[in-house]
């Protein structure tokens, strides 16, 4: 979390390897296994652990929708396109959780731009990884297209156990689907931990420059948030501070 310029996208594009990282270190430790490397890795070994939904794509001319979620294979198979034998399947899998199978022979060009961060999700899942980085993957979804995504993500971290590290603006739908939440404030962690900790309204106030009051949800039991305009203004009582930071 963190508002424009923070740091969101520099973060997941260096986790990714795609963005040069010139202090620190990016660990990857698969299925209890050590810690190792990240930058040490093969590109190809690397591509087999970690995939990146980036928050814009150029739009490919000529490419069906089955021919871009195709692209998602690509760290399994050889120089030439080698037989991939479990790709067919997996491809087929990500259309089906992403609810493009009814478009897979349609133009990436025809679609919406709704439909079309679908089939870029497909893409990542097709890949088939341990980690999955999304930068604001419900851009551009209708609500129905947006809960099922974020079900989705849920059920792949909870059922099938990859690692989803997502770069969210809606700070109730981070409360709502994040373990850890961190916000992130001018390249610098402001807070880190759990999203009814992370997510004090006095620190809040202060990243985002706005006032920002918090209320438990009756229904759900979740943190919920709320940005105060001057329209009411009047009605904002400054909140005290919960923690130390």
């Amino acid at each position: 979390m963190g508002p424009n310029g923070s740091g969101k996208s520099t973060l997941l594009r260096a986790l990714a390897r795609l963005h040069g990282v010139s202090s620190g270190e990016i660990t990857l430790r698969l299925a209890g296994g050590p810690a190792e490397d990240a930058l040490l890795l093969k590109r190809s070994d690397f591509a087999r652990h970690v995939t990146l939904l980036s928050q814009s794509r150029s739009v490919p001319h000529g490419l069906s929708v089955r021919d871009v979620v195709e692209f998602g294979r690509y760290p399994y198979q050889g120089r030439w396109r080698a037989a991939d034998p479990d790709g067919p399947a997996a491809v087929e899998r990500a259309m089906g959780l992403t609810g493009i199978i009814e478009l897979a022979g349609r133009g990436v060009h025809e679609l919406s731009g709704g439909q079309l961060q679908r089939v870029w999700l497909a893409s990542c899942l097709a890949q088939d990884t341990s980690v999955l980085l999304l930068d604001e993957p419900t851009n551009h979804l209708d609500l129905r297209y947006k809960v099922e995504i974020f079900d989705l993500l849920y059920d792949l971290a909870r059922v099938h156990g990859v690692a989803v590290g997502v770069v969210l603006h809606d700070l109730d739908e981070a409360a709502a689907l994040a373990d850890q939440v961190v916000v992130l404030s001018e390249g610098h962690i402001a807070a880190a931990g759990p999203a009814d900790e992370a997510l004090d309204p006095v620190l809040l106030s202060e990243v985002y420059a706005i006032p920002i009051v918090t209320h438990t949800d009756p229904l759900t039991g979740r943190l919920r948030t709320r940005a105060v305009g001057r329209h009411n203004a009047s009605l904002y009582s400054p909140p005290e501070r919960t923690q130390n930071r």
